[in-house]
């Protein structure tokens, strides 16, 4: 600590609660909203706190997104009558390839991954603030603002709880006339939903050896604007799908166009890039403002307006990526884990699913009056066996080889050629697994072996430069804190990453947080890290080549403002 600290009141208050959750996603919620029901229906007293690092609740939610209503039929069956923001259900479905100047149209074959007959689109934030309102009338006790910042552990290595972060720090490290300790929530079991790639499981995956029966999870970027279109191009309803253009064929990737109807005529559009991809010249943010251009979209958004912007990562590695979901103390459920059907770009029905399952072993284990756990914290297995019997596992395992289909020399086609034959006729009944290459970062080329990308200049009405973009995120960390983006080692990126990769952090950032700029000397250059930029995606703590950066948390209600996102 620094000497700066002296004087200063370094104790920190304790709560005890009988679970814990990190993260108010859909899958945290879920966990919340379940428990306290069989509290009720069991007449038990169970108190359940729930952190989430962003100032509201939905504020950091980004997704597509159309959901399947699986779960939030088992969880609320009375879900319309609760006024469930569900209001645009899905009445066309088109799926096409592009080519630079034309698209050839994909029919979707009935019982395809991508028939989205029944499910509804929605605005995922919307979806998970009407969540938190019900988990509230329920009882969970939900902290927004408070970022979880550390795993605390009983001296028996089963986890004790979590710890937010302190806040009220400068940039150098000493405290602020408005320094506070973090806070300390402490209980018998914490699960962890920290949503894709979550900084808390990345520890628990080391501590535990959490991976080392499962492949290297695999990520997507997704980026993602809401457009108000003229009423005359807008179909509520629509849900629009293509692969190609503006990608080769070697790079996993696709668009969305999602016509909503919301009282507006609103569209939620969006590109996803595998993270794996191999040119470090590539720009997904660049990508996905070029493909906006092309003659079948464009039209679509002529005299619209942009209203928001955001980016986030996804989980594409499916089943076979899958940690092991519990350890002494804790277990991990939705996004966190990686419980997204790839093929189907949904996750939410799982990872809710995931929360309602691993909430009911943890109810049984609490009000269980013989129970003899071997640690302090409960190891509650029980909600591993029961998600692997569950239909999540079944529909995860039924498309497990379509992702990593997409490795062979027919690239993304030969995933669809594979989808066509051994989807569609064997439903995934296949007698082999298909690997993933290895983890993301380790997929780049040097620059020196690879073709510089040239896009075009944005016109600035349908598509836009990265900083007007980042603005429309509604962003926003207090300035005078340590960055939340660590460097291991200050000296590799311009050595390493910038000297052979060319700096890929400069362009597979969403938010413009990674510059390059020349030595105030003159000779040579320097990153500098924009951390006030950021809107949480995690895709540098995935793709940096020489893993050298390490995301942690800012201070709790920093990051993107999200409405309905």
């Amino acid at each position: 600590m620094f000497s700066s600290f002296k004087g200063v009141n370094m104790e920190r208050f304790a709560e005890e609660a009988d679970v814990v959750i990190v993260g108010a996603g859909p899958a945290g919620l879920s966990a919340a909203i379940r428990l306290k029901q069989l509290a009720a229906e069991h007449g038990k007293e169970i108190r359940v706190c729930l952190v989430e690092k962003a100032s509201q609740i939905g504020a950091h939610t980004l997704s597509g997104a159309c959901l399947e209503p699986r779960s939030l039929q088992e969880l609320f069956p009375d879900w319309k009558e609760r006024g469930a923001p569900l209001h645009t259900p899905v009445t066309e479905d088109k799926f096409g390839i592009l080519t630079k100047k034309s698209r050839i149209p994909v029919p979707i074959l009935p019982g395809l991954p991508m028939v989205n007959h029944g499910n509804y689109i929605v605005r995922l934030g919307h979806f998970v603030s009407w969540l938190g309102e019900q988990a509230e009338a329920l009882g969970v006790e939900l902290y927004p603002g408070y970022a979880a910042a550390e795993v605390l552990f009983h001296e028996d290595g089963s986890v004790k709880g979590i710890a937010t972060n302190d806040v009220g720090i400068q940039k150098d490290g000493a405290p602020k006339p408005t320094f506070e300790r973090g806070l300390e929530l402490h209980a018998k079991v914490t699960v962890f939903a920290e949503g894709c790639h979550g900084h808390l499981a990345k520890q628990l995956y080391k501590k535990y050896n959490l991976r080392e029966n499962c492949q290297a999870q695999s990520y997507g970027i997704g980026l993602k604007e809401l457009w108000i279109i003229d009423e005359k191009k807008w179909k509520p309803g629509r849900v629009e799908h293509t692969v190609g253009w503006p990608l080769d064929r070697h790079t996993y990737g696709g668009s969305f166009l999602y016509h909503l109807n919301e009282g507006e005529p609103l569209v939620a559009l969006g590109f996803v890039v595998g993270l794996d991809y191999q040119n470090p010249y590539l720009n997904p943010f660049r990508e996905f403002q070029r493909w906006k251009h092309h003659p079948s979209v464009e039209p679509t958004l002529e005299g619209g307006k942009r209203i928001a912007y955001g980016a986030r990562a996804l989980n594409e590695g499916g089943l076979q990526s899958i940690p092991k979901l519990t350890f002494p103390g804790g277990l991990l459920i939705g996004c966190s884990p990686g419980l997204m059907n790839v093929p189907k770009i949904k996750g939410t029905h799982t990872a809710m699913k995931s929360g309602m399952l691993a909430s009911e072993a943890i109810f049984s284990q609490l009000t269980n009056e013989n129970l003899q756990s071997k640690t302090i914290g409960l190891d509650v297995q029980e909600y591993e066996e029961n998600l692997k019997k569950s239909w999540v596992w079944k529909e995860l395992y039924a498309v497990r080889n379509i992702r990593p289909s997409c490795h062979s020399i027919l690239g993304v086609y030969g995933g669809m050629i594979y989808t066509g034959i051994f989807y569609w006729i064997l439903r995934g009944k296949e007698p082999w697994t298909l690997k993933h290459p290895g983890p993301d970062f380790a997929q780049l080329k040097p620059a020196k072996d690879c073709t510089p990308i040239e896009y075009p200049k944005p016109d600035g009405k349908i598509s836009f430069d990265l900083l007007s973009s980042v603005a429309l995120s509604g962003t926003n960390h207090e300035h005078d804190q340590p960055a939340h983006l660590t460097l291991k080692d200050d000296s590799v990126p311009v050595n390493k990453n910038l000297a052979i990769f060319d700096g890929p952090e400069q362009r597979f950032c969403p938010a413009g947080v990674y510059e390059y700029v020349p030595l105030e000397t003159g000779e040579g250059s320097r990153l500098q890290i924009n951390a006030q930029n950021c809107v949480h995606c995690k895709t540098c703590d995935i793709k940096d080549p020489s893993q050298n950066i390490n995301w942690v948390v800012p201070e709790g209600g920093g990051g993107p403002a999200y409405n309905g996102m």
